[in-house]
């Protein structure tokens, strides 16, 4: 399957088959090239799969147990990430530089689609330190490197301390009055280091011809009650800013973002989908039905995360029928599973074979 320009052209069933033949060829691919892969899934599903509610997936946790490849060492050009607090295990990303191409390329796209073609100046609400180490990046590093490609100019509005350069601020807005500006950051960062420290010093500044692209960190605000509505008006009421879009994705499935639209619902790209799965039984649910978000993408080449559950619930809300016209499945996303980890490898593998098929 080829990355389009346009990313959200295909209708469901013309998607579901281009998918289906693809992740098949993944899942084949992965199957021969990464041992603990094969060992993992081999007996969780009939292969090939005939539907996409048949496709097997790991649980995206176990890239925090194992190392995951299915190319030569040597091949291996960068390696990613995930955040993660002191202590605790991260995940870690082999990518080859096929991946890494057709994930850049599955980015512009959908940025494309939202920004236009034109590159403008663009914010990126975070410190350089982020990004120094360009061989082993963080998930954080690797979404400040992937969405700097769209914009131009760029300024960092946070230095080392995670303080605002007020004075470089300043000078980049004069620079570019009237202009069309991109933000960028983590939601938490935008939230906490940004909005909150111009409130704190009554500095009201505009942006009403900004477009902000954030996500991330999510946990940390729900922890404070602060909802993504509640979040664009602090943002609108502070800078003026209309245009505030979040994303869906993880440091697993780079390339692969889920971008919500100005309706507030995150869209599935011609490359990837999502299967809302019933968290006791793994049966695939209908529209409307709140469950585990399966994440699926012809992308991960490297390594085998084309079919990933994770940890998060959300509700399917429809298919090609958003009011934004973008074709494809649209849903939300409502937090992680409280208080419970998704079943690790050994319980994956021994799973109802039934209930993985939907």
């Amino acid at each position: 399957m080829g990355i389009h320009k346009e990313p959200f052209m295909l209708r469901a069933n013309e998607k579901k088959r281009a998918l289906l033949n693809e992740l098949n060829e993944r899942t084949h691919d992965h199957l021969q090239k990464c041992l603990p892969y094969r060992n993992m899934i081999h007996h969780m599903s009939v292969f090939p799969c005939a539907h996409l509610n048949e496709l097997p997936f790991l649980p995206v946790q176990v890239f925090k147990m194992l190392d995951l490849y299915s190319v030569p060492k040597e091949s291996i050009v960068k390696t990613l990430t995930s955040s993660g607090t002191t202590g605790q295990q991260v995940s870690k990303i082999f990518l080859d530089k096929d991946t890494s191409v057709k994930q850049t390329k599955a980015l512009a796209s959908i940025m494309t689609s939202l920004l236009g073609k034109k590159r403008v100046p663009m914010i990126i609400i975070d410190s350089k330190g982020v990004i120094k180490n360009r061989q082993a990046f963080s998930a954080r590093g690797a979404g400040i490197v992937g969405f700097s490609n769209f914009g131009r100019k760029h300024f960092y509005l946070l230095d080392e301390e995670m303080n605002i350069d007020w004075g470089g601020l300043e000078e980049f807005l004069r620079e570019h009055k009237g202009e069309e500006i991109f933000l960028f950051g983590f939601t938490f960062i935008v939230w906490q280091y940004f909005l909150q420290a111009c409130q704190k010093y009554n500095r009201f500044i505009d942006l009403s011809k900004g477009i902000l692209v954030h996500g991330g960190g999510w946990k940390k605000l729900k922890e404070e009650a602060v909802s993504n509505e509640q979040f664009k008006q602090a943002l609108f009421n502070q800078f003026g800013l209309k245009r505030v879009h979040n994303y869906y994705g993880m440091v697993e499935q780079v390339g692969s973002i889920f971008i919500e639209c100005e309706y507030g619902h995150f869209h599935t790209p011609d490359f990837a989908d999502i299967i809302v799965r019933d968290p006791m039984t793994y049966d695939a649910l209908p529209i409307g039905e709140k469950g585990l978000l399966q994440v699926v993408s012809t992308l991960p080449k490297s390594y085998p995360g084309h079919s990933l559950l994770t940890e998060d619930v959300g509700v399917l809300l429809g298919e090609d029928t958003c009011s934004c016209g973008r074709l494809g499945k649209f849903f939300q996303v409502e937090g992680r599973l409280p208080k419970a980890e998704v079943r690790g490898c050994s319980d994956t593998v021994a799973y109802d074979q039934k209930g993985a098929r939907g």
